[in-house]
């Protein structure tokens, strides 16, 4: 499992507590939107393709995710701004949208007994996902430390989560593929969701830095 950010800000710097600059800030979210946007369309047809509650949920996380970039973006947006309280607890509320979500996902397709096919595209996007969530996850929470943003550091659990929510759904699609046992598809999509609870948890309660 990924070494997920915390939450809790501290820092010893004494601009820790400065609004970050815009530039990096923006560097970050517009990667972070444009490759989910990516990473859900890709998910969302190799879900359909493939009757696959994994990367239901799976496409359902990077939705949330594309949210939670939003939601940090628009704090440097004049006529949307919102304070970094308000972004972080809508940020959380994202968190626990996707644990229902992924809770109705599993159920249903048992229920339905849906017998998920194996999926080399929803294999890829997993992988890919995997690689570059990690990597935006650790820049996002450097530039959250430096600049003491606790929204922007939330936004790093979310995709720190999103990681971990690939390489769960990345072993449960090559599990299926290659031994042909459906039901390791569902259990992959609820495989994650206690560390979701204690994330969405986390971020909304929201831990700024103590001088804000």
């Amino acid at each position: 499992m990924p070494n997920l950010p915390q939450i809790g800000i501290t820092s010893a710097n004494p601009d820790a507590c400065a609004r970050p600059s815009l530039k990096p800030v923006l560097w970050l979210q517009s990667i972070t939107l444009a490759w989910m946007i990516i990473e859900l369309g890709v998910a969302a047809y190799a879900a359909i393709a493939a009757h696959s509650p994994a990367l239901l949920a799976f496409g359902s996380d990077s939705l949330v995710e594309l949210l939670s970039a939003t939601v940090v973006l628009l704090q440097w947006t004049p006529s949307l701004r919102l304070s970094e309280h308000g972004a972080s607890r809508i940020a959380g509320a994202l968190l626990y949208v996707l644990c229902f979500v992924i809770v109705v996902i599993a159920i249903g397709s048992y229920v339905l007994k849906l017998r998920p096919e194996s999926s080399p595209a929803g294999i890829t996007i997993t992988l890919a996902a995997l690689i570059a969530m990690l990597i935006l996850a650790t820049l996002k929470r450097r530039e959250a430390r430096r600049s003491g943003n606790a929204a922007l550091a939330v936004d790093a659990v979310q995709s720190a989560t999103c990681a971990y929510l690939a390489l769960i759904t990345l072993t449960g699609l090559t599990l299926n593929a290659a031994f042909h046992l459906p039901w390791f598809d569902p259990l992959a999509a609820v495989a994650a969701t206690p560390l979701l609870l204690r994330e969405a948890r986390s971020a909304w309660r929201g831990h700024p830095c103590p001088c804000c």
